[in-house]
């Protein structure tokens, strides 16, 4: 069973982004995507298991993080509103972590472990 976890760290304070809203959607064979899990992170910055206990499959993924609503809670301007991360499942055995690095004018993402 494949695992998707994610962490977001407010670069620009030098700490983890807490209550930031994060959805996880599966590509269909169809290509429409389809909701899996849905959380906001913790004091941490974490979601730490955004299927839920579900078995998820092989395929394509997407997380999309508000972000918008993470910086007007700041009272801080921010240029992307959201935030979305495609990316594949390429062994349903392994754990997936994509971290996200956010600032109010850029973010960058990778697989972490």
């Amino acid at each position: 069973m494949s695992k998707i976890t994610t962490h977001v760290l407010d670069v620009s304070l030098g700490r983890p982004a807490a209550n930031v809203s994060v959805l996880l959607e599966a590509q269909t064979l169809a290509g429409t995507w389809t909701e899996t899990g849905r959380a906001a992170t913790d004091s941490d910055g974490r979601c730490k298991d955004l299927a839920t206990g579900k078995d998820l499959p092989a395929g394509n993924y997407r997380l999309t993080f508000d972000t918008g609503a993470y910086f007007s809670a700041r009272n801080s301007a921010g240029l992307y509103p959201k935030v979305t991360i495609i990316f594949a499942v390429k062994n349903a055995q392994e754990h997936y972590h994509i971290p996200l690095l956010l600032s109010p004018y850029g973010f960058s993402t990778y697989r972490g472990s």
